[in-house]
């Protein structure tokens, strides 16, 4: 299969590149852009980026015109993604906001969730995170212990935490999932303010940058019901839908060939591409890449056509991280000192990608639905 690209898609790529290249200030690579896309940096530039690519028209080209949008398709949610991966993703973690939280609240939010938050996405001024993991949960949604409890008044009280809650100490809103119910799946989704009161977010260091690694704290939270979206103790078919938007939405890939092109190109400077076992591990990394590339835009096409990419998405997801997986053993193995104040393009792609095979699923979570969704495998 041969995805060419067509003369508007070409066009419309351009006009990214080009105002991607007018937009982004000339201390762009030396003050924001080392900076990981969940610290305070990037986030404060992120909301004067977006806006202006907002009043372009270009930040949700592909959403519908009722929502802010221009009637596009999701080619061109791809095609902004490649490029703004290649610019080092100046959007920060609004990223999320246009992939999936806004889709998820197109499809299943009432009408008076839709006019609160769906016009301030498209405005780019608003920052979201995602309360799905818990502490010694992981990507085991269904374990999770935060609870909602419903009150007399119809408002619900909120007692947990979540963890890994990247974003959250300069969010607006949480996407936060809690129990409803004593069944498995007795889950609700509730579109909150970070502001609310008993909300408290911890901050803790790691590899993979400023901003992502947090804890949130919720303690008596009280919660109007106008901020749940979807029917109490129903969200698995909304979780599912957004996952599918989540899973095959960042272009690690296109960002992965450009990493792996810089690695090549500093071995050969140094003399040391002349390596026989070198070179087949970054030949074999490319291959990979590219075979990412093209399972991921397989998944776009059935998107395109179907309106569904079904288990493909998870196939693209699992390819993808793979080649992730073996571009940062390259790193370490041949670059290293690529991490150590050398190249930041190297240096914030290995350390943004430390959570690839966690991030929308855990690796072993997404074989598990291959397994069953496409070899048809009996669940153990």
């Amino acid at each position: 299969m041969e995805f060419a690209w067509t003369a508007e898609q070409d066009a419309y790529r351009q006009k990214l590149k080009t105002t991607i290249e007018e937009l982004l200030p000339d201390n762009w690579t030396t003050d924001i852009a080392p900076h990981s896309y969940g610290s305070k940096e990037q986030i404060e530039y992120s909301r004067t980026f977006c806006a202006q690519l907002a009043e372009r028209g270009l930040l949700v080209q592909q959403w519908p015109s009722e929502y802010g949008g221009g009637d596009g398709d999701p080619w061109q949610q791809w095609i902004l993604a490649e490029e703004m991966m290649l610019a080092g993703e100046p959007r920060g973690p609004q990223y999320m906001n246009v992939n999936w939280i806004g889709p998820a609240l197109m499809a299943h939010g009432t009408p008076e969730q839709k006019a609160e938050h769906l016009a301030r996405i498209a405005s780019g001024k608003v920052v979201w995170c995602q309360g799905f993991s818990e502490p010694g949960g992981g990507s085991d949604l269904a374990g999770m212990k935060t609870k909602a409890e419903r009150q007399e008044d119809g408002s619900y009280l909120i007692n947990g935490s979540k963890i890994w809650t990247s974003y959250s100490p300069f969010a607006d809103y949480c996407f936060l999932l809690a129990r409803t119910g004593e069944q498995k799946k007795a889950i609700s989704i509730f579109l909150i303010p970070m502001s609310l009161k008993g909300i408290e977010v911890h901050t803790f260091p790691g590899l993979v940058g400023k901003g992502h690694l947090n804890q949130v704290y919720f303690t008596d939270v009280v919660v109007p019901e106008s901020m749940r979206m979807g029917e109490e103790g129903q969200a698995w078919p909304i979780i599912t839908y957004a996952l599918r938007f989540e899973r095959v939405s960042v272009a690690r890939f296109h960002i992965g060939r450009k990493v792996l092109d810089r690695c090549v190109a500093q071995l050969q400077a140094e003399g040391r591409f002349s390596d026989t076992a070198v070179r087949v591990r970054a030949g074999r990394i490319a291959a990979l890449l590219e075979a990412g590339r093209l399972l991921s835009y397989y998944v776009i096409d059935q998107r395109v056509k179907q309106g569904s990419d079904d288990v493909n998405g998870n196939i693209a997801r699992v390819s993808v991280s793979a080649a992730t997986m073996e571009l940062q053993a390259f790193i370490m193995d041949y670059v290293p000192d690529a991490l150590t104040g050398g190249d930041y393009v190297i240096n914030e792609f290995f350390r943004a990608n430390l959570s690839s095979t966690i991030a929308a699923g855990a690796y072993e979570v997404q074989l598990n639905l291959i397994a069953h969704g496409a070899l048809n495998l009996p669940r153990s």
